[in-house]
């Protein structure tokens, strides 16, 4: 009886917080994200330009055809493009009333799972990469203010949508576009269209918030329990790097067997060891190599952010290898996308959304896109992140790494780099390698050690 009533007290807790959370992190961006339109926008290795000849373009003007004929088309088309490309990259965020988590009476992670959502849309990006290309899209990104779901009403994203675009231009009042102009087009799709969607869907679903889903937050739990953490803790950078790391290996989708995840020790990555993984079997009968995503904790400085790394930071953010950073300021982690002159961009998981059944056929996708940006001064940033690195073949991680070698050199003030990449393998420089894969523990016992060390440094959820 005693444990029922503990039960009960846990669970009406659970109900308070849910509550709470729900109220709290449910508003919407309450500020407006301003973007220079003298200075390039690079998102994700790819830089985009709203000026040229001195001409400017005001996005909003551009949908609602208002001046056409002084509208220089350069421009407005690369304004678009930077919306549907960020639009496109998958948003996670805090979800409630889901399946409970194993072991405890939570059916929310409003408040302490930020660091697994940034975790997890850096690991999406490296899924897009890898099985659609950075040249995808989706073909929706424009029409998201057309939802009708629970979640995303039609004037909400409105309401976000038209903040971004008076960004552009520093209107006081953002004007919501009307539905005359951004009318859903019906479309014939193509065989490679169709594909893509699949991708698509199937990518999201990994992440639903279910036991069942592959990297969702219900899997990644149980990975953290293994090295001390339980639900409603809080998992820095470094933590979840390894989590991400385990949650790889043990996929069980055939589609995933050709991915793997290098989490650096120590500032280093061992060149040898990343390229053991990459050649590990895919699958039986199968010769080819994996694709890699290199996780690399780092520290930016010491109590705060040193300035002398944001040419660095810049740099590993304009690279087409990059898949974002883990990362934040102190009590909030956000996932780094870009930047604009010495603005960080970011997207935001503190938003408290329904939860979606990604189980069932033609699940709603709007949820899952964020269209409105938020920018950082980044001498605000936390010094403790994680960078994120996609290569598909080891030709690509050689090249990789000698390119972000080059960058670690030049952008380097200090007698030692940022983080290094060395030839061979760990174990010959004395570091003990843990096994790609452990039966027993999460964490091998140096990596514990080490995890001890960056715990005690990262920010702390208050």
């Amino acid at each position: 009886m005693e444990a029922t009533g503990t039960d009960e007290v846990e669970k009406i807790k659970s109900k308070f917080m849910s509550a709470w959370h729900n109220m709290k992190y449910s508003w919407v961006l309450k500020t407006k994200t301003y973007f220079s339109r003298n200075s390039p926008v690079f998102l994700l290795g790819k830089c985009y330009h709203f000026k040229t000849d001195g001409m400017y373009i005001a996005l909003n003007s551009f949908l609602n055809g208002s001046n056409f004929d002084q509208i220089n088309t350069e421009i407005s088309g690369n304004v678009e493009e930077f919306r549907k490309d960020f639009i496109s990259r998958i948003w996670l965020t805090y979800r409630e009333e889901f399946p409970q988590i194993k072991g405890s009476a939570l059916t929310t992670d409003c408040g302490w799972g930020c660091t697994l959502r940034t975790g997890q849309m850096l690991l999406a990006q490296g899924l897009m990469l890898h099985f659609l290309g950075r040249a995808w899209v989706w073909p929706d990104a424009l029409e998201i203010d057309n939802s009708e779901s629970e979640s995303w009403t039609a004037h909400t994203v409105k309401k976000l949508t038209a903040s971004f675009e008076a960004s552009l231009t520093a209107e006081g009042e953002p004007k919501v576009l009307s539905n005359h102009h951004r009318g859903s087009i019906q479309r014939n799709w193509d065989d490679s269209e169709i594909r893509n969607e699949v991708y698509h869907r199937k990518i999201i679903s990994w992440f639903g918030d279910s036991p069942r889903a592959a990297f969702g937050l219900h899997q990644l739990i149980e990975y953290g329990k293994k090295s001390g953490k339980i639900a409603g803790d809080w998992y820095g950078p470094a933590v979840v790097a390894h989590i991400l790391r385990k949650a790889v290996e043990e996929a069980r989708d055939p589609e995933l067997q050709g991915v793997t995840v290098y989490v650096a020790q120590d500032c280093t990555v061992y060149s040898s060891d990343v390229i053991d993984r990459q050649c590990s079997s895919v699958g039986s009968g199968k010769a080819d190599t994996k694709a890699v995503i290199i996780l690399v904790p780092v520290r930016l400085g010491g109590e705060r952010t040193n300035m002398d790394y944001l040419e660095f930071v810049k740099g590993i953010l304009s690279l087409e290898y990059c898949v974002g950073i883990i990362g934040g300021k102190p009590k909030q982690s956000y996932y780094f996308t870009g930047f604009q002159d010495d603005s960080l961009i970011y997207m935001d998981p503190h938003y408290c959304q329904s939860f979606v059944d990604v189980s069932i056929k033609d699940f709603p996708l709007e949820s899952f896109h964020c269209p409105s940006p938020k920018k950082m001064s980044f001498k605000k940033m936390d010094p403790s992140c994680t960078i994120g690195f996609y290569c598909s073949t080891v030709q690509d991680f050689e090249k990789a790494s000698e390119e972000i070698t080059k960058m670690l050199k030049s952008s380097s003030k200090e007698k030692y780099p940022l983080f290094t990449f060395v030839k061979g393998h760990s174990k010959d420089y004395d570091f003990a390698s843990s096994p790609l894969h452990e039966e027993n523990d999460l964490f091998s016992e140096d990596e514990k050690k080490r995890l001890k060390r960056f715990s005690t440094e990262e920010f702390v959820l208050l």
